[in-house]
């Protein structure tokens, strides 16, 4: 990539870590074995690792290592996790509740099970993307068998109480799946604490290889039924039929541990240069933050440009890695369902954009941001009739 690129993506996904790709290489030639061949030597080495990566994934998240099954990503631990309660937890009920801002593998994958029998609640947010526990508890009923909710949003960063959210959970008895995708690896996540049954996570969200992630499945007391989506092998304890991509699993794992290792300092390094971005970016007129800036990921920020369009003003920043929403609606020329979800107009959700910060970003990289921001939003506005209409205070 070019000297002059500056990438602000994160969210959509992060570069491999050189120690994670330095983990991975053996395992594409000289440690090539089989996991499931542990009748010889080439095929324990491999079933060592895969193992070793289930104990770093499972100690990021305080997991038991048997409670991690491996996956090809967060979208299908999502599909498994909820198609799988559904199919095992019909005899209590076919009630579902989510929430209008998950990503769309939740909201589609519900809208799939409705057309199973499902009865799905979908919960509204506020203005600054924030749900209501109270409203939460009113919902469920004595059919509900799960309740699914994201740990952060991966359009505004906005984070839900999810210690709260699993306690509800908890004292209905009902089940609770968090999709934490954009969270595991780049804040606290506790699954005990947090009383979360079945979590999904990805490897390419946290500077690992894409096309893995993993589903934790809680095993203590009563274990969680939920099958296998795919059939035609007994691998992960027979919840995912199939052969395990070991590069990829070696990956997801030393990803795990290097974001153990670095949580909290670099929290602290991204929220200072996010902070200061959105004060800088915020000198410009008309400039405004969508969701709370109270409870949200550290490296995250959504910003609206009011009168400039988010595709015209990353058209005219190419050397910016920039978003307009959620990586799997790319191309869209649909508002964010997020931020409509939040009150804002069509008009406003196409002005605005997300910016995800990572390791390599650094404050003179935000310096240099700020000024190409600035350049490109009043060249736009200059030539905007829209932006002359609210400068003469017509609208």
């Amino acid at each position: 990539m070019e000297n002059d690129y500056i990438y602000l993506d994160h969210c959509a996904t992060t570069p491999v870590h050189p120690l994670v790709l330095q983990a991975m290489l053996p395992y594409f030639d000289s440690i090539y074995g089989n996991a499931s061949s542990i009748y010889h030597k080439a095929g324990r080495l491999a079933a060592q690792a895969i193992e070793q990566a289930r104990l770093e994934v499972s100690q990021l998240i305080h997991a038991s290592p048997k409670e991690i099954i491996f996956t090809s990503g967060a979208t299908e631990a999502i599909n498994q996790a909820l198609l799988g309660i559904f199919n095992h937890y019909q005899k209590i009920g076919k009630h579902i509740i989510t929430c209008e801002t998950e990503h769309p593998a939740v909201l589609d994958t519900c809208s799939y099970l409705e057309r199973l029998g499902a009865e799905v609640t979908l919960l509204p947010v506020n203005a600054l993307g924030e749900i209501d526990l109270a409203q939460l508890d009113q919902a469920i009923r004595k059919d509900t068998i799960f309740i699914c909710l994201m740990f952060a949003n991966n359009e505004t960063g906005v984070l839900h109480p999810i210690a709260q959210i699993g306690e509800i959970a908890k004292a209905h008895q009902v089940l609770f799946f968090c999709d934490a995708t954009q969270a595991v690896g780049k804040i606290p996540v506790d699954v005990e604490q947090q009383h979360i049954d079945l979590l999904a996570l990805s490897a390419h969200k946290c500077y690992g290889p894409k096309g893995v992630g993993a589903l934790y499945i809680k095993r203590k007391r009563t274990p969680i039924q939920v099958g296998s989506l795919l059939h035609g092998g007994k691998q992960e304890h027979q919840l995912r039929a199939g052969t395990l991509n070991v590069p990829g699993v070696v990956g997801l794992g030393k990803a795990a541990a290097l974001a153990q290792q670095s949580l909290t300092a670099e929290n602290e390094r991204l929220k200072q240069l996010r902070d200061n971005l959105e004060r800088d970016l915020l000198q410009l007129p008309e400039i405004t933050i969508n969701g709370t800036t109270h409870s949200r990921l550290p490296h995250v920020t959504n910003i609206c440009f009011k009168y400039v369009k988010s595709v015209e003003l990353m058209a005219a920043l190419p050397q910016l890695a920039l978003s307009s929403g959620s990586a799997c609606a790319s191309g869209s020329r649909e508002p964010s369902h997020v931020l409509l979800a939040m009150g804002l107009t069509a008009e406003d959700a196409h002005c605005s954009i997300r910016f995800s910060l990572g390791m390599s970003n650094t404050t003179t990289q935000l310096v240099k941001t700020v000024s190409y921001i600035h350049q490109a939003v009043e060249k736009i506005r200059q030539h905007s009739p829209l932006w002359q209409m609210h400068q003469a205070g017509i609208i």
